[in-house]
């Protein structure tokens, strides 16, 4: 689950006529804008997503410069956007999947007697062994 810790990457917020435009040193070509910071920080927050997942749908992390080496220009202001894959992935993939699973029958007797409800465990156990929620 390494692959799929928070990470923190540099941006530099511009504000240009009540607007704010973001750009990340460390992924070129990754721009964003938004009415307010707010709103342009959260769209940051997309656009590294977006950038992040190659043409397999894999996470591929670019290593962050250090914030301290950007010097900021007149109306810029460097700032740490945190970039959640999991939140990432729960925002873009909402679809379910079905799974087949295969369990002792007298296992199955006794979950169903009880009223377990088979895909809110499986989910609850995925979630608990990967450390994520």
């Amino acid at each position: 689950m390494n692959s799929l810790k928070k990470r923190f990457y540099p941006a530099v917020f511009t504000k240009e006529n009540d607007r704010y435009w973001v750009q990340f040193p460390d992924l070129p070509g990754c721009f964003t804008e938004g009415d307010t910071l707010e709103e342009a920080y959260e769209m940051a927050q997309d656009a590294m997503g977006l950038y992040m997942v190659n043409e397999n749908g894999e996470f591929v992390f670019p290593t962050p410069s250090d914030i301290k080496s950007i010097v900021p220009k007149e109306n810029e202001y460097p700032l740490l956007v945190e970039f959640d894959p999991v939140e990432y992935l729960k925002s873009v993939s909402t679809k379910s999947v079905k799974k087949t699973l295969t369990i002792p029958e007298w296992l199955n007797t006794i979950a169903e007697k009880n009223n377990i409800n088979f895909s809110q465990l499986l989910q609850n156990a995925l979630k608990e062994q990967l450390q994520v929620s």
